[in-house]
């Protein structure tokens, strides 16, 4: 495990943003989401193929880098999963604050990956 300033400790390091690279590293921080993966993989495959362009394979490479910085990194992780857990909760404010938190870490995590 390394450590970095501010980032606390990472479970493995930054993968590289190409889908093999991705793969490997969702295999090692959520495996359960392999599955999700793929169909997202094949649909911006399919999206790519009748749109002619790119873009919907690059949105997919960082969706899923940024995920994966998200599960890589255990401050970012945790303060994810709080987030999540308050969603449920029936009072409007808290609610509200937990959405704030969610796209907090939804950004900083795609800061991260965009460089």
């Amino acid at each position: 495990m390394s450590t970095l300033a501010g980032h606390g400790h990472e479970l493995i390091p930054r993968p590289e943003q190409n889908p093999d690279a991705l793969r490997a590293a969702l295999a090692t921080v959520a495996p359960g989401r392999l599955e999700e993966m793929q169909a997202t993989k094949d649909e911006a495959f399919a999206r790519a193929v009748e749109w002619q362009s790119l873009s919907p394979e690059q949105s997919w490479v960082l969706i899923w880098a940024r995920d994966i910085e998200i599960a890589r990194r255990p401050d970012l992780s945790a303060r994810f999963a709080h987030a999540q857990s308050k969603l449920e909760l029936e009072d409007p404010v808290t609610a509200q604050e937990a959405l704030r938190e969610l796209s907090t870490v939804l950004d900083d995590a795609m800061k991260v990956v965009r460089g």
